[in-house]
């Protein structure tokens, strides 16, 4: 496909839709959380982030989109089947995300979505996707396979 009428179509779905976040600790928690909200509402899962915080802990945070009804019914279930196997740190949705957290912190996840160009906005959507204490790792949900956390 065109790489250009990738970018519109993502930022376009991100502009229309809702957000829902889950952060777990722990992969295998996060793969389990996406499997349940992604079986239980129609939404996409758009990306996975991963920061390696305090203690070495892994904190997985998966980013699914879709209308607002599903996106919320998928974040409940994914949240329940993630508190059943691991650890659940938060879990939210955001009705229609304001443009600066789509081009600012968002666009550091998605690929296919414009960053804003300036130098400072881009470090501070790397330090709030990395954390204070942790250096951060992401990949779009349909990237490679994922590296290895040291």
């Amino acid at each position: 496909m065109n790489n250009g009428k990738n970018q519109e179509l993502t930022k376009e779905v991100l502009e229309m839709q809702a957000l829902g976040l889950i952060e777990t600790l722990g992969y295998a928690t996060a793969v389990s959380a996406a499997d349940a909200a992604l079986k239980a509402a129609n939404v996409q899962l758009v990306a996975v982030e991963r920061v390696i915080g305090v203690g070495g802990s892994l904190g997985v945070t998966i980013h699914l989109s879709g209308d607002v009804a599903a996106v919320g019914a998928a974040v409940d279930a994914g949240k329940a089947e993630a508190r059943r196997i691991g650890t659940v740190i938060s879990a939210h949705v955001i009705a229609k995300a304001h443009e600066d957290v789509n081009s600012k912190i968002l666009a550091r996840f998605l690929p296919g979505l414009p960053a804003s160009s300036g130098a400072a906005d881009a470090g501070s959507a790397a330090t709030v996707a990395a954390g204070v204490t942790g250096a951060g790792n992401s990949e779009a949900a349909d990237g490679d396979a994922p590296d290895t956390p040291e």
